[in-house]
């Protein structure tokens, strides 16, 4: 667990003055072909594809997490997902290039999402891989459409996020946040986080513009929606009837989603495989080796288990 020095140590370190940094151009990284698929009677959904190695057959779902998208979460491990089998990322509703819906953001909704798109590629059951909030949405989507769900991956997230009065307060302020993000992410608390995601992983430095301009992809009134969604998840009366393999990645430094939260996440499901990482909730973003090798093994996991 985090000292209370390492705290301060961190947020002064965030509060420092910006300097000035020259514009970059927005360069992407290395991504698969996305592109804009039409599914009866839920929208148009943005997804990334790979066709995976030659006599692979189990596809792998890839699900982002809260105010990411399918390309800021998921970039590092593109080609590494690849290898094991054929890929789909998935942009969720009202985040990055996802479907615009006049119904508020669900994740019941957005698990509805996954499965009527998966069933319009014809390419289920399939491995789905949840990052964060898309852990929920992979055990919904399992919950809600077992028929197209083969195993589950869970990646930073938990069981759920409403046990404590204070996980109660703070997602039932989220309409603050909502307000918040009408307004748009300040200037300046973007360039401070990309400024430390960029000195713990410097090979960021090449991708800052594209960074910068992907975090301000989203739907303020959708963000806000999930955030609340998130407050009110709870997996406990169902997690224990899961019944296809299921590894959890436990970030064991996160200060978002507690250690032992995600733990119970893993006690809670029959024979869940565990993988513990010494990383943030930012594992994704600033700690590319690390990532990679624990998606690759939670992946294999599961495989070599269906």
């Amino acid at each position: 667990m985090r000292t209370t020095s390492e705290e301060w140590h961190r947020l002064r370190r965030f509060a420092r003055r910006l300097e000035s940094v020259e514009p970059r151009p927005p360069i992407p990284p290395p991504l698969p072909a996305g592109r804009v698929v039409a599914v009866p009677d839920r929208g148009e959904m943005f997804v990334r594809e790979t066709s995976g190695p030659t006599g692979s057959d189990v596809p792998i779902v890839l699900l982002h997490g809260w105010t990411a998208a399918a390309d800021t979460n998921w970039f590092h491990v593109y080609d590494t997902v690849g290898e094991l089998g054929p890929v789909i990322a998935v942009d969720h509703r009202g985040h990055g290039r996802g479907l615009r819906s006049e119904e508020r953001f669900s994740l019941e909704a957005a698990a509805d999402d996954v499965g009527a798109l998966l069933r319009h590629l014809g390419v289920a059951p399939a491995v789905l891989v949840g990052y964060s909030m898309g852990g929920p949405i992979a055990m919904l989507t399992w919950r809600r459409h077992r028929d197209v769900v083969a195993g589950l991956v869970f990646q930073a997230t938990a069981l759920e996020w409403r046990a404590s009065l204070r996980e109660r307060l703070i997602w039932r302020f989220m309409a603050i946040v909502e307000y918040a993000l009408r307004l748009g992410a300040p200037r300046g608390l973007v360039e401070r986080y990309l400024r430390d995601a960029i000195e713990d992983c410097p090979e960021l430095h090449a991708h800052r513009g594209w960074l910068k301009g992907e975090m301000r992809r989203g739907d303020p009134e959708a963000l806000a929606d999930a955030g609340r969604a998130l407050g009110r998840y709870d997996a406990r009366p169902f997690a224990s009837s899961v019944d296809v393999p299921a590894t959890v990645v436990v970030t064991t430094r996160d200060r978002l989603v507690r250690p032992r939260k995600q733990r119970a996440l893993a006690r809670a499901i029959p024979d869940a495989e565990v993988i513990e990482v010494r990383a943030d909730h930012d594992l994704c973003l600033v700690a590319p080796h690390e990532f990679r090798s624990a998606t690759e093994k939670a992946i294999r996991l599961v495989i070599d288990r269906i």
